[in-house]
């Protein structure tokens, strides 16, 4: 099925949308000018819009293309709060769930997505039981046959099936096949073909009870391609990806594809976007401070995160952008952004994927994003609280390099004391067997034991003062 061609270029959308060429310098000016704000500015507590934009302002929207009218801002529901239950186990906040979806929908947005792998499989019951309360016709709910531990025809339809009970309805707007591309076409295969899965679906779609059919991508430039040429014979109705101004053109090549690249091949498709980590895992929302410096010279008060939702959302292919918000706070923030919509100019564009992302490439992160698909780990690792800590501390700049490094000795201890009290002994990255259970559930398909490696032997080099 070849889709009718409506291709929009990012300069056209930017023009279209009421950002002249001219405003360019004003913008800069005007950065250039800001006053220098405290410390609490650079951590991003402050919004580009004011408050009242809650009460007056508008949703953007963005037209699917079955005609669907989805929120530019949707709601990522692979993170809640959780609490002790009766038994002494984790259980998701039921109330504070309702409460952010019931805000979130009050104020536009009606895109939400979820999978059985979420929340060790506490986040489709949490959220149909919070989107059943309000009419149907008021959201879209995306879902994932996440079928990585068992991929038998029998456990993948177990898995669809459920995914109706726990999320009380009897159709599905946007279904995906979850996480694929590492493997390439043979593992895509033993998943969906092989197991009769993707006629299956495609048969649910003709039903209605699947409205749209996508994919979301984790992988190389080979794997996209040869998964991106079964499309005549599937009909992706959308996919998503992984897109930040960072990993627009800077992506490693091997574990992620430059989004830029991405974008392109499905923009000249047709295919609308969704997309995934727009902050990167949270990396461009609290950036080593010389980084949000530079953006804060330019606009004092808008916030980090802001910023890097402008420069997906300025993009035309982009159908919604796939936040996790856990608490109200996070939520309001992003909807000051989202609502009454201003897209970046090209200027602030090319600055942040280019001239920022270059300076950001030169801090040594891990790429992980929290989402915890490596958990529970056989030997007890903290593994997303490890990485956590060490991006953190270089994020913050109290990393120790060298012992010329000014103030050495007082960044030594602040580290050493710092990880103790943050992760508890006997889940520390000195704990790691080098199993590598944990790798091939790894979105980003990040070398944890490598890495783990690598840090414990970073700290016992401060631990002998030996760096």
């Amino acid at each position: 099925m070849k889709k009718e061609s409506n291709k929009l270029s990012r300069r056209e959308f930017l023009k279209d949308s009421g950002i002249a060429a001219a405003a360019v310098g004003a913008v800069a000016m005007a950065g250039a000018c800001a006053p220098q704000k405290t410390a609490e500015v650079l951590g991003g507590e402050t919004s580009a819009n004011p408050d009242s934009v809650l009460d007056t302002g508008k949703m953007e929207m963005r037209t699917a293309g079955n005609g669907d009218k989805v929120s530019l801002l949707g709601y990522g529901c692979m993170r809640f709060s959780v609490k002790k239950g009766a038994d002494g186990k984790d259980v998701v906040d039921q109330e504070n769930v309702n409460n952010l979806i019931d805000y979130a929908l009050a104020h536009g947005v009606n895109y939400f997505d979820t999978s059985p792998a979420y929340i060790r499989g506490q986040s489709e019951g949490a959220v149909g039981q919070a989107l059943s309360r309000h009419d149907r016709k008021d959201y879209f709910i995306a879902t994932k046959l996440s079928n990585f531990n068992d991929a038998s025809r029998q456990a993948s339809l177990k898995m669809y099936q459920d995914s109706f009970k726990y999320l009380k309805t009897d159709y599905i707007d946007y279904y995906l096949l979850h996480s694929i591309g590492r493997g390439g076409v043979d593992a895509f295969k033993v998943r969906y073909v092989d197991n009769g899965m993707m006629d299956f679906l495609m048969k649910e779609r003709e039903a209605g009870r699947i409205r749209q059919l996508g994919f979301s991508f984790h992988g190389n430039q080979a794997q996209f391609d040869s998964l991106l040429a079964l499309t005549d014979a599937y009909h992706y109705d959308f996919v998503q990806i992984q897109m930040n101004y960072y990993d627009w053109n800077h992506a490693d090549g091997q574990r992620n594809v430059n989004a830029e690249y991405l974008y392109e091949q499905l923009d000249k498709r047709n295919i609308p976007i969704v997309v995934m980590e727009p902050l990167q895992g949270g990396r461009l929302a609290t950036p080593a401070e010389n980084i949000a410096r530079r953006l804060k010279e330019r606009d004092a008060q808008a916030t980090l995160a802001s910023w890097a939702f402008r420069y997906v959302g300025s993009h035309p292919r982009i159908l919604t952008i796939l936040s996790g918000m856990v608490y109200m706070e996070h939520l309001k923030d992003n909807l000051k952004t989202f609502m009454d919509f201003k897209p970046l100019t090209e200027e602030e564009m090319s600055y942040l994927d280019t001239t920022l992302a270059d300076a950001i490439a030169n801090y040594p992160l891990i790429d992980c994003n929290d989402c915890k698909y490596c958990m529970p780990c056989p030997y007890g690792l903290d593994i997303p609280g490890i990485f956590k800590y060490y991006n953190n501390c270089i994020n913050n700049g109290d990393f120790a390099q060298t012992k010329e490094q000014e103030n050495y000795g007082k960044l030594r201890r602040a580290f050493l004391v710092g990880y103790d009290r943050t992760i508890p002994s006997d889940r520390q990255a000195s704990h790691c067997t080098g199993c590598n259970q944990c790798v091939i559930h790894c979105p980003q398909s990040i070398e944890i034991p490598k890495r783990m490696r690598q840090i414990d032997r970073y700290i016992e080099k401060l631990k002998q003062d030996t760096l």
